[in-house]
């Protein structure tokens, strides 16, 4: 047995960012275990969560999960073999699909829902918590779409 010499750092001494990127790293990686038993993605719970209050084109819902068409492609084909969407023609364009939630998508996204409180515990219905996650995101989504494309 290796007894390590190296002291745990002091995490109170980080900056904030770097808390931040550590702390959004675990809760990603356990919330893709949580999904994984579940048969989704995290992209597949965006969409899910997108399509609950109705059927959407391809494209629309891409743009809606801020992921380019290529990657929504993929994700509901993956959703599709799982029975959590189908697509079907669109009556008002037939170049269009419209994407729908079946009752098992709309059932394995209530179940995802209501997984989430076990895994932030407390944090996730902590207002103040959750407001301030709000403004950093939508400070710094703000800050990008003022930079030029380069």
């Amino acid at each position: 047995m290796t007894v390590s010499t190296t002291p745990e750092p002091d995490l109170s001494t980080w900056p904030t960012g770097r808390l931040l990127a550590v702390a959004a790293r675990l809760v990603e990686h356990r919330w893709a275990a949580v999904l994984d038993g579940m048969g989704l993605t995290h992209a597949g719970l965006i969409s899910l969560h997108t399509l609950r209050d109705g059927p959407l084109p391809q494209r629309t819902l891409a743009r809606r999960c801020q992921v380019t068409d290529q990657t929504m492609s993929r994700t509901l084909e993956r959703l599709a073999k799982a029975g959590f969407v189908t697509r079907t023609p669109d009556p008002a364009d037939a170049r269009r699909h419209l994407t729908r939630l079946t009752a098992r998508g709309r059932a394995v996204h209530e179940q995802a829902v209501r997984a989430e409180p076990a895994l932030l515990g407390v944090l996730g219905e902590d207002d103040a918590f959750r407001a301030g996650l709000l403004d950093v995101i939508t400070r710094l989504s703000a800050d990008d779409r003022d930079q030029p494309v380069t």
